[in-house]
């Protein structure tokens, strides 16, 4: 059997963790990652008969039965999963009640899964009944996405629309637009459900005053699509408080993504 810290999601879950924290997204134990696995490469890996022990979820995920995903630790700081996998990433499944999981591998002081993981299993099955290829689910706490909060009407067409006039890439990387929640509880099932919801309709969803949702079908795909809303929400920052002498018209918006050939949000325009 092959040996799992040199497993290519592994490798991704840390370079990803890594990135994260450099940029400044998940400060302290701040963000979690859930990433959807194939039971195939996972059993190229680990015993999946061998269950270390099991874990209750806090959520009934039935729909996700037998399902095996990496997910980052509760308490612990993306700046160590690349020294300490071990410890601050597990593998687990979704067993087969539906309520609890089965730990493949990590955690290996006793830890568990992120407290916001009956979150991620909710958007995970939201995004599986749009897109059958969704596999990963991202918080994060982008700094100027963040910041935005603050100085920007908390509305998804005008959020959105502010964003797409940000950089020409916008309107093709996230075409459905940004959903909006208003600030909510962290770290329980409510804000989780509120966000699954929204997550029928896009792949981002902003948790007011607090950070963001991202979902994609890998971890490459997923954490773009942060980083260019990131960006966008970076230009506005720099440029609020200025005079706004240039744009990207309504237009040329329109022209854009039918040049691209994305289905877009043609509401969120004017």
């Amino acid at each position: 059997m092959k040996n799992i810290l040199n497993a290519p999601f592994v490798e991704e879950m840390k370079k990803t963790c890594s990135n994260m924290y450099r940029l400044g997204w998940d400060e302290r134990n701040g963000g979690n990652i859930s990433y959807m696995l194939d039971e195939a490469e996972v059993a190229e890996y680990l015993d999946l008969g061998n269950v270390i022990r099991t874990i209750p979820t806090g959520f009934d995920a039935t729909p996700l039965i037998g399902k095996i995903f990496i997910v980052t630790g509760t308490g612990k700081y993306f700046k160590n999963v690349e020294d300490d996998p071990e410890n601050n990433l597990g593998i687990i499944r979704i067993a087969k009640d539906g309520t609890t999981t089965e730990l493949l591998w990590g955690y290996r002081d006793g830890g568990k899964f992120t407290s916001e993981f009956p979150a991620h299993l909710m958007s995970h099955m939201a995004r599986l009944e749009v897109d059958p290829k969704n596999r990963v689910v991202i918080h994060s706490h982008p700094t100027n996405i963040l910041a935005m909060n603050y100085v920007h009407e908390l509305d998804e067409k005008k959020f959105t629309h502010t964003l797409w006039e940000m950089c020409t890439e916008c309107i093709v990387i996230f075409p459905e637009g940004i959903g909006i929640l208003p600030w909510m509880l962290c770290g329980n099932n409510d804000i989780g459900y509120a966000t699954a919801e929204k997550m029928h309709d896009f792949r981002v969803v902003v948790w007011g005053m607090h950070g963001v949702y991202g979902a994609g079908k890998d971890l490459d795909e997923t954490f773009g699509l942060i980083e260019t809303v990131e960006k966008a929400a970076q230009i506005f920052m720099l440029t609020a408080h200025l005079p706004r002498i240039n744009t990207i018209r309504d237009d040329e918006l329109r022209t854009l993504a039918e040049a691209f050939g994305v289905d877009y949000r043609k509401d969120f325009l004017d």
